[in-house]
């Protein structure tokens, strides 16, 4: 910015001493002119050192000066006012360019009419103004473009930072879920193998295929869920994404299985008429009633669960059990599940439920 601010300054001394020179020379050289027409040189080039600081004040200097001196010392070409027009159209607010239009060519007109300029002047001076101010305003239009380009380009970062972020979210989110619920239910059927070994050696035999059939399910989803960390442009990155699309997914579609494979007595109902939703709401429906089973079965010394989906205007989502009721847990379980829920406008409650027990209720709207 300070590197900028000077080049700047450079370029505006560089131009007022070229327009000083460029008004001054002639009526110092070959052949000095009165010491007034001098001063009048001076007070129409030398003000536009300022001319960032206050456009219209210097355009009205550097033009009453020029007008003065025209009545005895044409110059070849006006440079002072039209850098302070250039200056006006470039820098000043729309209601002075617009004001400024006016007087330029009251100004103008007098410094050639008096004079008595012939017809040849007025259009070589008509001209210059014109393009003057024209050049101003494609430099102003160009620098708000740029302006607007760079805006947009800090926009563009910042909704790719918070897409980043809210990524890195979803897959916490989801691996919390997959690790919590496959690797709980894995526990609690190893748990049962030395009891089913000893008591009834066939069922322990299925006992171990449900811990290495959760331990595949399991593998499955996280590789699913680890693809979205993986750069589309590595090797194998787009076998890798269209194999994890074709693997399972959480959808309301396999609820059923989820419900059949969570270890819990699970009675689901349905109410209205399901319909197509985002996959969004699916996996965050999907992910709620996983987490909560998960909860049951760490957490609330039962095996019995109610599960209800009510379709109307909105997807109402209900997992009910009849354990021990709430207790204390310092986990993310919960706040994961109201961040899914929010995530998709929706809300999620959870406590005590009238009779006991523990109710998750979650609302997801529908468009």
């Amino acid at each position: 910015m300070f590197a900028a601010g000077r080049v700047g300054r450079a370029v505006d001394g560089a131009l007022a001493v070229c327009v000083v020179l460029a008004t001054v020379g002639p009526l110092v050289l070959p052949d000095p002119k009165p010491w007034w027409i001098i001063g009048l040189g001076l007070l129409a080039s030398v003000p536009v050192w300022w001319r960032r600081r206050a456009p219209m004040v210097v355009a009205v200097v550097v033009g009453a000066a020029m007008s003065v001196m025209v009545t005895w010392e044409k110059p070849f070409l006006p440079f002072g006012p039209l850098l302070a027009v250039y200056t006006i159209a470039d820098l000043s607010p729309t209601w002075k360019r617009l004001a400024a239009i006016p007087a330029i060519v009251v100004a103008v007109g007098t410094s050639l009419v008096l004079p008595g300029e012939n017809d040849e002047t007025f259009r070589l001076m008509g001209t210059a103004f014109v393009a003057t101010y024209a050049l101003g305003t494609s430099a102003r239009a160009s620098r708000s473009r740029a302006a607007e380009l760079a805006e947009r380009a800090r926009r563009r970062e910042q909704e790719h930072i918070a897409a980043v972020a809210e990524e890195r979210t979803r897959i916490a989110r989801d691996m919390h879920d997959i690790v919590t619920h496959s690797v709980g239910l894995m526990v609690v059927q190893a748990e049962a193998g030395p009891v089913v070994v000893r008591s009834d050696p066939d069922k322990a035999e299925a006992v171990f295929d449900a811990i290495a059939g959760t331990g595949r399910s399991a593998l499955t989803e996280l590789r699913g869920a680890l693809a979205a960390l993986r750069t589309p442009g590595e090797d194998g990155g787009q076998a890798w994404g269209r194999a994890a699309d074709s693997l399972f997914q959480p959808r309301l579609a396999n609820l059923p299985a989820l419900l059949e494979h969570s270890g819990l007595d699970v009675v689901s109902t349905t109410a209205g008429t399901p319909r197509p939703v985002a996959e969004s709401v699916e996996a965050a429906v999907y992910r709620v009633v996983q987490e909560a089973l998960t909860n049951v079965r760490k957490h609330a010394g039962t095996r019995a669960v109610r599960l209800t989906l009510t379709w109307g205007e909105s997807l109402t989502v209900e997992i009910a059990d009849d354990g021990r009721g709430p207790g204390e847990g310092g986990g993310y379980g919960l706040a994961g599940m109201r961040e899914r829920a929010a995530a998709c406008g929706g809300t999620l409650r959870a406590g005590a439920g009238l009779n006991g027990g523990f109710v998750v209720n979650a609302e997801f709207p529908l468009e």
